[in-house]
């Protein structure tokens, strides 16, 4: 079975029958059709099955794959008010990394995805819309969130006097959200919907099936699972109830503004200090502007890189061209890079060279580069490593948090007619 990344449920495979059409829901000025909701149910649906998960009835399960939906159409609708586009180029590379991930060459991952029933065209759209949403958030919540040092000393002191330094923990969770600005009465309903969902969890149902037909949060359509976090990694609201559980356990209510969620704790693992390989690396950056167009830079790229393999210094054509403030003015030496503190495109193409070797131009979020592998050493796990370790916990976390709260206030401030429900939500 093709390994496809979870977004890309709306890359559904082909209809063996013919419908018609008609409109599951109006978002904004844009409409959702009963066959897109129709394919991804069916895909979701066979997916729950493949991993050994009972789906819900369909009617709850469509009511969960067309909030997904009206929440993805949102995000394309304000990803071309903000003027983001993915051309063709970006989306033949991503291509290419899904078909290696597979152990296949592109012709190859595209007979293996139409042997499937995948419908080709419609899954590379799908994942050019999964492109441009994920450039979305990085404009709009990634570059925005921060971490300082005394979070960081914070961090270190609370999971020192919580004896949990080293743990793991493999969460699900359900979310059965408020409305914005709730009222009283609205808190009360909604608080006592939550307590009915507990009860039924506790009198044995299945957690993921619950999840799946219930919840309000993004990862409902995985059964609610949130994989395994570190402490650092859990919103701030779970970290002190998730430390006092057992595995198989699951929490009271816990209140947030967001609503009212419900943590299972699935398992719990110690997770020692270990020898990580660091990377010394040094790298030019160039950016495409008005006057340099991306053949242009490339070409530029390339010449240096020959220039360089004919004996040319590294740092000083660094000095010189590289347009990254942070490594220009050291010849682009970048130190002792840890595993993961580089974007993956980044660290992908590092880890395929030798030490002494020199990467071909290739693109990333910033630009484009080439990058020198200077050396590789093993160390211990510790220390600065830990603090920088944590720093990245600590800011995806607080991503999570923000997108989830900017997902909201999308939503809330839409205007949003779901025909199955037969209601329509206006921004206030």
């Amino acid at each position: 079975m093709l390994i496809l990344p979870a977004a890309l449920a709306g890359a559904a495979p082909l209809e063996q029958e013919m419908e018609l059409e008609s409109i599951a829901a109006v978002v904004n000025d844009d409409v959702i059709t009963s066959g897109e909701l129709r394919r991804q149910t069916r895909e979701i649906r066979d997916r729950l099955r493949q991993n050994g998960t009972t789906p819900p009835p369909d009617s709850l399960l469509r009511r969960q794959v067309l909030e997904n939906l009206i929440v993805q159409r949102l995000q394309m609708q304000l990803a071309r008010r903000a003027g983001i586009k993915v051309n063709d180029e970006m989306l033949n590379r991503a291509m290419r990394n899904i078909a290696t991930q597979n152990g296949l060459t592109l012709e190859q991952f595209r007979e293996a995805l139409e042997k499937d029933g995948y419908d080709y065209t419609r899954f590379r759209e799908s994942l050019r819309n999964d492109i441009a949403i994920n450039r979305l958030r990085q404009r709009q919540i990634d570059s925005r969130v921060t971490v300082t040092n005394e979070e960081i000393d914070n961090f270190l002191a609370n999971l020192e006097a919580q004896g949990a330094t080293n743990k793991a923990y493999h969460l699900a969770h359900i979310l059965i959200a408020l409305p914005e600005a709730a009222r009283p009465e609205q808190i009360r309903k909604v608080r006592e919907r939550a307590l009915e969902v507990l009860q039924q969890l506790r009198g044995g149902a299945d957690f993921a099936r619950t999840a799946i037909a219930v919840s309000d949060d993004s990862q409902a359509l995985q059964g609610g699972d949130l994989g395994w976090r570190k402490a650092g990694q859990l919103p701030t609201i779970f970290a002190d109830v998730v430390a006092e559980m057992q595995p198989g356990e699951i929490s009271d209510l816990i209140r947030s503004p967001s609503g009212f969620h419900i943590i299972k704790l699935v398992e719990v693992r110690d997770e020692k200090s270990q020898t990580i390989t660091q990377t010394h690396a040094r790298h030019i950056l160039l950016r495409p502007d008005e006057v340099n167009s991306i053949e242009e830079i490339k070409n530029r790229l390339q010449q240096l890189r020959q220039r360089i393999q004919s004996g040319d210094d590294f740092a000083s054509l660094a000095r010189s061209n590289s347009q990254d403030p942070g490594s220009a003015a050291n010849g682009g030496d970048l130190g002792w890079v840890d595993p993961g503190s580089m974007v993956p495109e980044f660290e992908q193409q590092m880890n395929r060279l030798e030490p002494g070797q020199i990467s071909e131009p290739f693109q990333t979020r910033f630009g484009w580069h080439i990058v020198q592998v200077l050396a590789r050493r093993a160390h211990d796990d510790q220390g600065k490593s830990q603090r920088s370790r944590i720093r990245e916990l600590i800011r995806q976390r607080k991503i999570e948090e923000e997108t989830r709260n900017w997902l909201r206030q999308l939503r809330d401030e839409a205007y949003v007619e779901n025909r199955l429900a037969g209601k329509s939500t206006e921004p206030e």
